[in-house]
């Protein structure tokens, strides 16, 4: 019953957990690939009302079903309650166009191939639905595909993490919040769980010991628990379990030792949202609002999807236009600076390039990630351009190549939910791009 209730809450789950060795299974022969689905070709929800063979809904799941997925992940403010995130009542920072039509025919090695792969072609391969690459400060690429624009905004899933990451780090910078007390020293409610004896910074850099897995294959993995708590739609009559993201993280049992090995775990971003919303008196919707996206010259507010209680899914709940999100990126990769403002401290912009324990990274196992790191939760590659980035399920991405000036946003729907499924050609055509601006 559990595991069912909770896959009402389908995005919530999958959104916000990057599956750590999840199969590439490519889309190649097991699914249609991305012009066959093609939501917009597809006719999802067209019509009023749409025929019943393309309506889709929350209550059912129908609407994370692929290829239906395709497109919910650019919809989900029309099937799930959400908060707004303003961008303020200030002008949008313009965005210079300097498209480059070259950069379609840029050929490079995925991870593995024999042969190698054109930038236009990975785009497909990727199930890509938006893509803008700016280089030092200007729009050198940008594509939409299905049912995506401009003005249209989709869900970033896990690359959530990484805003809520950076907003800890502004605290810390700024001497208002103390990442070496513990969870519980900003949130008692948490004493008597595994978080209580974390420090804020095992929460930032996910080191914590706790008892959380992430195999959906188990219908009793404390995944499933967290979703039904976070799903808010009415409780069944015999649901006996936590009815919010904050009193699910009360349940929360140790495993392991604190501090010792990074382990991606959802829970540890709700945790440090309530740590944030304890901290400033704020929700972490309102923070990101305040802090972040009134500041930036947004052109769009963005949203976040919320528990019953109206909690903002810290782990996973933002959904953004992506010149938005390549706006963000390009202001980390400017020092903190935009629209003429320091948005976010110098400091803590440098605490995260630096990155994290890579020992401690390296005990995850990610085979395709060698010599990464995590910190402030962004990923970071320590290659010689210095490259770090923001990862999420089914292809979401936000990467900043500091040597190159690049900054690339990516929205994605891949019917394999694990970046696994796109790494091998994602991360070697990041590469290429950046060698090729380099060149400019």
């Amino acid at each position: 019953m559990l595991r069912m209730f909770a896959l009402q809450s389908g995005w919530m789950i999958l959104g916000a957990t990057l599956l750590l060795a999840q199969p590439a299974m490519a889309a190649q022969g097991k699914y249609p690939d991305a012009v066959a689905s093609d939501p917009a070709k597809l006719g999802w929800m067209v019509g009023s009302p749409p025929p019943a063979d393309k309506q889709l809904r929350f209550d059912d799941g129908s609407y994370f079903r692929f290829p239906a997925m395709r497109w919910s992940v650019a919809n989900f403010r029309q099937l799930m309650p959400t908060v707004n995130i303003p961008r303020g009542l200030g002008n949008a920072q313009p965005l210079v166009q300097a498209e480059d039509a070259a950069i379609d025919q840029l050929t490079f090695m995925p991870t593995g191939a024999d042969k190698p792969m054109s930038w236009e072609a990975s785009l497909l391969a990727n199930y890509t639905d938006a893509i803008v690459v700016l280089h030092k400060g200007k729009v050198v690429y940008e594509r939409y595909f299905g049912v995506m624009s401009p003005t249209a905004q989709h869900g970033v899933m896990s690359v959530t993490k990484t805003f809520v990451g950076t907003l800890a780090a502004t605290l810390v910078a700024e001497g208002k919040l103390n990442d070496s007390k513990t969870v519980s020293h900003y949130v008692p409610e948490l004493k008597q769980s595994a978080f209580g004896s974390a420090t804020v910074r095992q929460l930032m850099d996910m080191t914590t010991g706790i008892r959380f897995s992430e195999d959906y294959a188990d219908p009793n993995a404390e995944v499933w628990a967290h979703a039904a708590a976070g799903n808010p739609l009415p409780k069944p009559a015999d649901y006996k379990g936590p009815r919010s993201y904050y009193e699910f993280l009360q349940t929360v049992k140790p495993e392991g030792k604190h501090g010792e090995a990074f382990h991606y775990r959802t829970a540890n971003t709700d945790a440090l949202g309530w740590v944030l919303a304890r901290v400033t008196g704020k929700s972490v919707a309102q923070l990101l609002s305040e802090r972040i996206w009134s500041r930036l010259g947004a052109e769009q507010d963005a949203y976040m999807s919320v528990d019953s209680t109206g909690t903002p899914f810290a782990g996973g709940g933002l959904n953004t236009g992506i010149r938005d999100l390549a706006r963000f990126g390009e202001m980390i990769r400017n020092d903190g600076r935009a629209n003429g403002k320091q948005i976010i401290p110098l400091k803590a912009v440098q605490d995260i390039r630096a990155g994290g324990k890579q020992s401690d990274f390296a005990k995850a196992g990610y085979q395709q990630l060698k010599n990464w790191s995590y910190r402030n939760m962004w990923w970071v590659t320590h290659n010689a351009h210095g490259a770090f980035m923001a990862r999420g399920v089914h292809g979401q991405a936000l990467y900043i190549d500091p040597k190159a000036g690049m900054v690339i946003a990516r929205f994605g729907s891949h019917p394999v939910a694990g970046n696994a499924a796109n790494d091998a050609t994602s991360l070697p055509a990041y590469q290429a791009l950046a060698e090729y601006l380099l060149q400019r």
